[in-house]
Parts: structure tokens; C-alpha cells; sequence
């Protein structure tokens, strides 16, 4: 019964809405008094109903909440034969309800709209290979489905045959449409502009990245920050504070009215909703460009941010690093290129990348005793020859000696803002590889509106030599570079930091400085969405556009004031209303009931101008 009467409370408001109209028209029209009278009390009877189930509810679980002071003030009213305040005094409350749950909604409209976009069916082969149309969830990793022009990618997967261009908007934020073929991966919930693929399903259902992504957000505006948590507590103790208030002026004023009157005006309802409200507005905001914020108590720290450390490569620079310089000092060139081109073939570095693209096509042998150096490099025996492949450290490491000459060749290639690829075969060094990075276009004004939003420090921390990161640092204004870091050394340095008081946030690719990215208070993860970076960071940036981080900053930084405003709002109405009804001759329950409505509207209205926001 008491489901059915709180589904129905919208009706019960309309109706309320109705006889209050009657009464008003019998008494000032038809001068007919009784009509108006119990058409008063019907509707009072009415519209306390529900707020008497609630403040029931409420204090089964021993909260006092603000239904217990609205019930027990329409009761007192009632009491006392004020119908007319009791009516109104109900329609309005339930009317404030209303209004705010139909704005929460258009708030959360950006967990909706994901929600729509998920799929629901998919074109799944059977024994007898034909293609059969299934619901989502009668998909399992492995299956291959078919994906026609129009149709919506229903599962993370592979293209095993076909071509065609996908629109992926709806993971990383660019509209513009991405080339798939054989062997290229695909997202649930993109879109497919032309062309049929056929995929294996690698990740399905809420595994999928667009499923992690809708988790995100439902989580974030699920989760409660510092600021509610703190109201949440506040309202415990202050509703029972203004209860007792109401009985001792009540006791010594032997007025019940009054009493009855700082009881309705006493609510602190715009205090309760006007912090969730900005941080669900602010998360929906974010969703919709791309920013993903975890949690409303991301959204505290990131706004009170004043050191940003950066991971370098995929990060500050394109992370698509190419072979720009290189000495060779072997006389079997081909051979050694063969070794090496073999040895770096067996990682997924950049920089083994970029290796195997230069040399190109050549002879391939079997790589065997395989042994990666953390932070060093890769050491491994190719045809019976020991070959080590990695950096300065590494090849010291090796005892490889290295003349004056490389010396020189080595501090003229960083000097150039190279990173360092040494060879050695059997003790030997035969070959100086030298790759660079481009930065990222728009970085370095990206990073100037970072310091004008208040960020005071600005750190790169790389894998890389010195003298390329300070290269990097040199060219974007950075404040301070740190190269031959390993990931333990990143977090030692972020630790150092925290513990100097500062607020640092982490900008990385979410996968070798996940370590980082979790221990820094603000863990910023760049990468179209990846497992990591979604389960580690508190911040994705889902289609890796660093334009995106002062979008992110100054979104925190208005949901923050936003807040602070809707509290002092809150907070400023009570008192005013409590004040006028000690020291004003014209307040009365209706009119504070009123008020205090209202100022529940400004605060969520205020909350909405964070859907808005641009930076």
C-alpha cells in the first residue's frame, strides 16, 4: 500500500493543486464557506499522507528527516484548525518534490543517453554458419557476429573479414569516422558507417569498454564526496536541533502557531539536495565531452589542484616515436640489424616499434633465453650470439665498453632530444639508434590555460634520458623534468610531493604508471578508454585529447564553487525565514513554505548551469 501511494504522488499533488483552487473559488466567489473548509481538509488529509510515509520510513531507520517536520507541522496546523496552511503547506512540499526529482532527472541525462546507446541485439553465426539476430546477453566471448551497414558494434572485438569506416564518437569523442579491417579492434556501442564486418567477440556485456564506461559514470553519481557526507551528518543533528527549537518556543510563547511555524521553516531541504545536485550535473557534463570524473570526491581534490605531473611519451608527446638518427660500428651491418630487428620484434616497447618499422624488411631469427631488464632493456641469444638491446645502463650493466667516440656520438643524439637505443652482440656495441617524439600539437597552450586555471607546478617524469626531457621541458615551460625514471621511482617522487602538503594529480597512459596514477590524489589516465586506465585513475580523458585536462580543471573548479554557492543559499534562506518570523510582522507558515521551495529551485536551477559549462 504505502509503494502505491508514494507512486501515485505526482496525482496526489494535481489533486491537491485542484481542491485548493475549489476552496479558494467557493470562499471568495460563492461566499460558501463549508465547501471551502472541507475541500481545505481533504486536501491536507491527502497530500500529508505520503510525507507521513516517509517521515515513517525515515524513522524506522532513526533519521529524523525534514517529511518528519513537515508531518508533525501539517499536523499541529491541523490541529489547530489552520486548513488553509496545512493545504498549502503540503502541496508545496509535495510540489518542491516533484520539481526536484524531474530536475535530477534532466541531470542525469547523460547516464541515460549512454544507456540508449548501448546494444541490445547482434547477428550472431550459428553451427550451420548462417547469421541469426539474438539478444546481447546470448553472446559469449568467441562468437562471431556479423556487423552491417548502420549497425551498432554490439561487443569489444576483432575484425576477422571485411572493410569499413566506424564512427566511434561514443568512446573517444571523435566524430570522425576510424578505418577498420582485418585484425583491427572495435568498441561496443559504435557505429558502423559503411561497409560489413564480420568480428570475434573478445569482451562482452559490462566487460565491454562502453559497459566499464556506464559503470564509471552510474558510480560517480552514485558516490558521495566530503561535502555530503558532511551534510548528511549535519542534517542528523540539526533536524532534531530546530524540533526541540519549535517545543521551547512553543513552551514559553504558548503560541503553537509560531511553534508550528519554525517547524515548516526550519527544513533544510535546499541544503540536502544542492550539493548532490552540482556534482551530478558536473559528472553529466563531463560524460557528455568526453571527461570522465570518478566519484564527487575527485571533483574536491581535482578543483583544489595545484601540481600536475606528466608521463611523457603518449602523453605530452604523440607516443609514436621514430628512428631519426644512428651510428653503426659493425662491418656486418646487415647481419647485426637482422639481430637486432629479431630481439625487438619479441617487445610491444614504442621504441621496439619504431626499430622494427625502420629496418624494415630483413631476415628473421629465432630469439631464444629471452630476458627483459626492468628499466634497462632486453637481453636475449640469437643464432648462439648474446645480443642486448636497451639503453646506457643496460650496456654498462653488460660490461660493453664504450669509447670516447660513442660517448660523443651518445650526448650529441640526446642533446637532439633522441632516446637512446644501444646493441651489443657478445659484449660488443655495433649499433647507436637514436628516436625521437613529437609533441603533441596545442600541448604548450594547453599547459599555459592549466597555470592560469592555478596550477603552480608543472613536472614531466620520464623513462627517457635527461637530456630529451629537458628538451620537452624547454619547449613547453614546464617547471621541472626528471628522465631516467623508473615506475618506482615516479611513485617515491609523487609520494615526496604529497608529503610536502601539495595536491598532485598524475596525467599518464594508464598502463606501466598505473602504480602512479593510483597513488597521486588525482590519477589522470590518457588512452581511448582502457581496462587499466578506467580501473585505475580517477579521471579518463576518453579520447585521449590533452585539450581535454583544463576542460576537466575548470569543470572541477565551477562544480566546487557551485556547491559552496547553493550551500550559502541554503543556509542564508533558513536563517532569513527563522529571523522573520521572531522580528517581522508578515511571515507566515504559507509564505516561508513558499520561500523555502523556492530556494530548493534556485539551488538545483543553479546546480543545471553546470551542463552548460564551457570553459
Amino acid at each position: 500500500m504505502q509503494k502505491f501511494i508514494l507512486g501515485k504522488k505526482n496525482h496526489i499533488t494535481i489533486v491537491s493543486a485542484i481542491l485548493i483552487m475549489i476552496a479558494y473559488v467557493s470562499k471568495l466567489g460563492f461566499k460558501n464557506e463549508p465547501i471551502a473548509i472541507w475541500s481545505l481538509i481533504i486536501a491536507s488529509v491527502l497530500g500529508v499522507i505520503p510525507i507521513a510515509i516517509q517521515a515513517y520510513q525515515a524513522l524506522k531507520v532513526k533519521v529524523v528527516s525534514i517529511d518528519v517536520l513537515v508531518t508533525i507541522a501539517v499536523i499541529g496546523a491541523f490541529i489547530i484548525k489552520n486548513y488553509e496552511e496545512s493545504a498549502i503547506v503540503t502541496f508545496l512540499f509535495l510540489f518542491g518534490a516533484y520539481l526536484e526529482q524531474r530536475t535530477l532527472n534532466k541531470t542525469r541525462s547523460a547516464i541515460k543517453e549512454l544507456t540508449e546507446m548501448a546494444p541490445e541485439v547482434a547477428l550472431k553465426q550459428l553451427k550451420n554458419g548462417e547469421f541469426e539476430e539474438v539478444e546481447i546477453e546470448e553472446v559469449d566471448v568467441g562468437d562471431i557476429l556479423l556487423v552491417k551497414t548502420g549497425a551498432k558494434i554490439p561487443v569489444d572485438g576483432t575484425v576477422l573479414t571485411g572493410e569499413g569506416h566506424i564512427n566511434e564518437a561514443s568512446i573517444t569523442g571523435e566524430a570522425v569516422p576510424v578505418s577498420k579491417k582485418k585484425d583491427s579492434g572495435v568498441y561496443a556501442g559504435t557505429i558502423l558507417e559503411n561497409g560489413t564486418l564480420q568480428i570475434t567477440a573478445d569482451r562482452v556485456g559490462e566487460d565491454t569498454t562502453f559497459g566499464k564506461i556506464i559503470e564509471l559514470v552510474e558510480e560517480a553519481q552514485d558516490s558521495k564526496s566530503e561535502a555530503e557526507r558532511f551534510i548528511d551528518r549535519f542534517s542528523k543533528y540539526y533536524t532534531p536541533a530546530v524540533l526541540g527549537l519549535s517545543f521551547i518556543v512553543g513552551l514559553i510563547s504558548r503560541d503553537i502557531e509560531l511553534a508550528i511555524t519554525i517547524l515548516v521553516l526550519g527544513c533544510p531541504g535546499a541544503l540536502v539536495i544542492g550539493v548532490p545536485v552540482s556534482n551530478v550535473a558536473g559528472i553529466g557534463n563531463g560524460a557528455r565531452h568526453s571527461v570522465l570524473l570518478k566519484g564527487s570526491e575527485v571533483i574536491s581534490d581535482f578543483s583544489r589542484l595545484d601540481t600536475m605531473v606528466f608521463d611523457k611519451t603518449g602523453t605530452l608527446t604523440i607516443g609514436n616515436p621514430k628512428v631519426a638518427d644512428k651510428e653503426i660500428y659493425a662491418d656486418n651491418v646487415d647481419e647485426v640489424l637482422a639481430y637486432l630487428s629479431s630481439v625487438e620484434k619479441e617487445s610491444d616497447h614504442p621504441l621496439a616499434k619504431a626499430v622494427v618499422e625502420y629496418i624494415g624488411d630483413t631476415k628473421s631469427y629465432t630469439v631464444e633465453k629471452t630476458v627483459v631488464v626492468k628499466g634497462g632493456g632486453i637481453v636475449a641469444h640469437v643464432e648462439g650470439h648474446r645480443v642486448a638491446v636497451g639503453n646506457v645502463a643496460l650496456m654498462e650493466q653488460e660490461n660493453v665498453l664504450l669509447s670516447e667516440k660513442v660517448r660523443g656520438d651518445i650526448a650529441r643524439f640526446e642533446e637532439n632530444g633522441n632516446s637512446l637505443v644501444l646493441t651489443s652482440v657478445d659484449g660488443e656495441l655495433k649499433v647507436l639508434i637514436g628516436i625521437r617524439d613529437q609533441i603533441r600539437p596545442g600541448v604548450k597552450e594547453d599547459l599555459q590555460q592549466l597555470k592560469k586555471l592555478g596550477v603552480k607546478n608543472l613536472v614531466v617524469l620520464s623513462g627517457d634520458n635527461q637530456g630529451t626531457v629537458d628538451l620537452v621541458a624547454r619547449e613547453l615551460g614546464l617547471t621541472e623534468a626528471h628522465g631516467h625514471m623508473l615506475p618506482e621511482d615516479k611513485s617515491a617522487y609523487i609520494k615526496a610531493l604529497q608529503e610536502r602538503g601539495q595536491i598532485v594529480a598524475f596525467v599518464g597512459d594508464g598502463v606501466n604508471d598505473s602504480p602512479s596514477l593510483a597513488l597521486a590524489q588525482i590519477g589522470i589516465a590518457m588512452g581511448s578508454g582502457t581496462d587499466v586506465a578506467i580501473e585505475t585513475s580517477d579521471v579518463v580523458l576518453m579520447n585521449s585529447d590533452f585539450s581535454r585536462l583544463p576542460y576537466a580543471l575548470g569543470l572541477t573548479k565551477a562544480t566546487a564553487n557551485n556547491m559552496l554557492q547553493n550551500i550559502i543559499i541554503a543556509v542564508g534562506v533558513v536563517l532569513v525565514l527563522l529571523a522573520s518570523v521572531f522580528f517581522s510582522e508578515w511571515m507566515n507558515m504559507s509564505i516561508g513554505m513558499l520561500v523555502h521551495e523556492a530556494s530548493i529551485l534556485v539551488v538545483i536551477l543553479n546546480a543545471m548551469r553546470l551542463l552548460r559549462y564551457k570553459l
